[in-house]
């Protein structure tokens, strides 16, 4: 029996493990492999049976794996981050999760006979999205930012609000369910031990991390077992209180001022992985297939008042106010699907709740597992056509994560946001992380490879990762990491392997993406550069100044970095580029030596005095232009002076003429006019000698 037990954790463990990879490889929601595999282990093949292999050891296993996942989910619940994350996010996780509440409790009292006490719990129970299925959906379809950031903040928060809404509800119904206590009492000593008792051990807890009491090796150790302790104090003290201290005690160190839960979180979250992916598997084996198929088409229709009118009616109502566009809270209301975590309680609440005698708890466990696999079957295959038809799509991918946030890697992101160029700048270095945040530089502090930069790191515009830090060790995890999440052809590094010993230890692949800047870039050289006065240009790459002109201005010794088309496209530099071919009309980005500024100062001068000669030159062309000018206006003057003079001659001559032709006719009409009167004498004198003849 020992050995079959044995056999069955060591079984589980292996296929937890393979079930992530599976979602991993896969870009799935890992909870549909571990669904699939827990209802072929235990229905399907009946190779599973947790209540068999593990008797009276299977609640306290859930038990105390539930309260983990709570105290894991709490700690992520900053209330300063619902404000800095928008107004519709903020009234998603408030004012949307009542309304979602509001319509699913009432759908399953009425279209499931639920008594109102358990449709109450189990619509606390389905308010939960979270991370884990949220992300691998959004990086599949990937909307536009503003979207993917609303979902993805919406399931962080929602998860411990949701958590801490379901263990209120049950803590009500478990104190009312027993007929032997006093419900005013027993409610409020849960609320009293809950509340005050997770406030606190938080507030404790705090102190001891604030004061460094525990040394760096215990601290998340001893975190997990005060918790632990805390749990079943609380549960000592009144019957079911712990989940609600845990879950309080999660949130008051998340809001606790000077308390750094980073190392905490990344421990706990990779004990959550492992803690989800068993238990999910556990809880699958559970089902019953037949208790699921007897849901019926209430079942069926519970699910529909989920996707197709509680979802909308959220997203609508909270997005009053808001500057979403109607296409964007459609296909928000089309993106819930519920998570691990829902299952993870209800499984637990209906084990306790069945302990009670409470009628009806069975059939919480397979009504939820019924809106999971509904919820995120139908939305991974739906959403990205779905985004299509709506037009909410983000286009390529153009923004950088930077792992290394020295010097240089800040300047460079400086240049790359004043082209309107997202950028994220990772690394362990809390003062480099500081320097940045003083910068106004969008940051990440730990390790980018991790579960929790994966939840928590935005890498919705993030399209390519440049691996520039000094972790030798850290840097090919951080590769390998997001060549699978990105592509290998959207990674690159520097070439840090200095030594050929470290190059026999690295991978060919990994070797063959150490070829950011050029093959001779380094981190040490780069370094160099900055420590010695390096600085970053921007030039503008044009037909009249060309590659072979920013050589001629700034040396071999300067270094391209990255260019930007006139589309707004980012272009990496590395060795395969061919940089006398760099297309013009581009912003090019380059790392600039003390050597390179020399020149380009030189260079400078030369320009200047080729400028100042040019000018010189222009000015004497303008006054030999002038000059040349002012000559033909005076020949053009003389010209017209002669023209005018020559005008004035022949207007004489003409008079002259017109004077002298008057005289002339005047002579010879004074001629004809003597002889006309002449000849007029003469014939008057013949008339009057011819008269006395005839007389006579």
């Amino acid at each position: 029996m020992v050995e079959h037990i044995t056999g069955m954790l060591a079984l589980i463990g292996v296929l937890s493990l393979l079930c992530q990879w599976v979602g991993w490889k896969l870009k799935l929601p890992a909870i549909l492999p571990l669904l699939l595999c827990g209802l072929l282990l235990g229905p399907g093949l009946d190779i599973l049976d947790p209540d068999a292999v593990f008797g009276d050891l299977l609640f306290p296993i859930i038990s105390l794996g539930v309260a983990v996942i709570l105290f894991e989910g709490a700690l992520t619940l900053n209330f300063k981050e619902i404000n800095e994350h928008g107004r519709m996010v903020t009234h998603l996780v408030s004012i949307g999760a009542f309304i979602t509440w509001l319509c699913i409790a009432p759908a399953a009292h009425y279209l499931l006979g639920f008594d109102w006490p358990l449709a109450c719990l189990f619509g606390a129970l389905v308010v939960v999205t979270g991370p884990t299925v949220i992300v691998p959906m959004l990086r599949t379809v990937q909307p536009s930012a503003k979207l993917a950031s609303i979902l993805r903040w919406e399931g962080i928060v929602i998860d411990p609000i949701g958590a801490l809404l379901a263990v209120l509800v049950y803590e009500y119904i478990a104190v009312t369910a027993d007929p032997t206590t006093h419900v005013l009492y027993a409610l409020g000593l849960t609320l009293a031990i809950g509340l005050g008792g997770g406030a606190l051990a938080g507030y404790l807890v705090g102190v001891c991390l604030r004061r460094n009491v525990f040394p760096h090796y215990l601290k998340n150790t001893a975190v997990l077992t005060i918790m632990l302790g805390v749990f079943v104090g609380s549960n000592i003290l009144q019957e079911e209180a712990g989940l609600l201290t845990v879950t309080v005690m999660g949130i008051w160190l998340a809001n606790m001022r000077g308390v750094d839960i980073a190392d905490i979180l990344e421990f706990k979250e990779t004990l959550t992985v492992l803690l989800i992916s068993a238990l999910f598997i556990l809880l699958a084996a559970r089902l019953d297939s037949s208790a699921m198929l007897d849901l019926g088409w209430g079942g069926i229709l519970v699910l529909i008042v989920v996707m197709f009118i509680a979802r909308p009616l959220s997203i609508w109502i909270s997005g009053i106010g808001t500057s979403l566009t109607s296409a964007d809270k459609w296909f928000l209301s089309w993106v819930a699907p519920r998570g691990i975590v829902a299952a993870a309680i209800s499984s637990l609440f209906a084990i306790k709740l069945e302990a009670l005698g409470f009628n009806g708890a069975s059939s919480i466990v397979p009504l939820v597992f019924m809106i999971i696999i509904g919820t995120v079957v139908i939305q991974s295959l739906t959403a990205g056509t779905w985004a299509n038809i709506l037009g909410v799509k983000q286009g390529s991918a153009q923004g950088l994560l930077i792992f290394g946030a020295s010097k240089f890697s800040r300047e460079l992101a400086k240049q790359l946001q004043d082209k309107n160029i997202p950028v994220i700048l990772a690394d362990n270095n809390w003062d480099s992380i500081r320097q940045a945040r003083m910068e106004n530089i969008q940051v990440y502090f730990g390790n980018p490879a991790s579960d929790h930069a994966d939840t928590y790191m935005d890498l919705t515009c993030i399209g390519r990762v440049l691996i520039m830090s000094p972790y030798r060790q850290l840097n090919p995890l951080v590769s390998f990491h997001y060549q699978d999440l990105l592509g290998s052809e959207k990674v690159y590094g520097l070439n840090n392997a200095e030594s050929s010993s470290a190059r026999h230890q690295l991978s060919e692949s990994y070797l063959q993406r150490l070829n950011l800047f050029g093959t001779n870039v380094s981190y040490a050289k780069i370094a160099s550069i900055m420590a010695k006065g390096g600085t970053l240009k921007v030039n503008n790459i044009t037909e009249s100044f060309n590659y072979q002109s920013f050589i001629e201005r700034y040396g071999e010794t300067a270094i391209p970095l990255i260019y930007i088309t006139k589309d707004k496209q980012v272009r990496v530099i590395t060795s395969r580029v061919i940089l006398e071919e760099l297309p013009v009309g581009i912003e090019l980005i380059s790392l600039l030596p003390q050597e390179a500024q020399q020149q380009a100062e030189v260079q400078r001068q030369k320009d200047e005095q080729r400028l100042q000669q040019q000018k010189l030159d222009a000015e004497k062309q303008a006054e030999f232009i002038t000059k040349e000018r002012e000559f033909k206006h005076a020949l053009d003057a003389q010209q017209r002076a002669i023209d005018k003079a020559y005008r004035k001659q022949q207007e004489l001559a003409a008079f002259e003429e017109q004077q002298l032709q008057e005289v002339l006719d005047e002579e010879r009409n004074a001629l004809i006019h003597k002889e006309r009167h002449e000849k007029n004498v003469e014939i008057t004198q013949v008339l009057h000698n011819k008269k006395p003849r005839k007389e006579e």
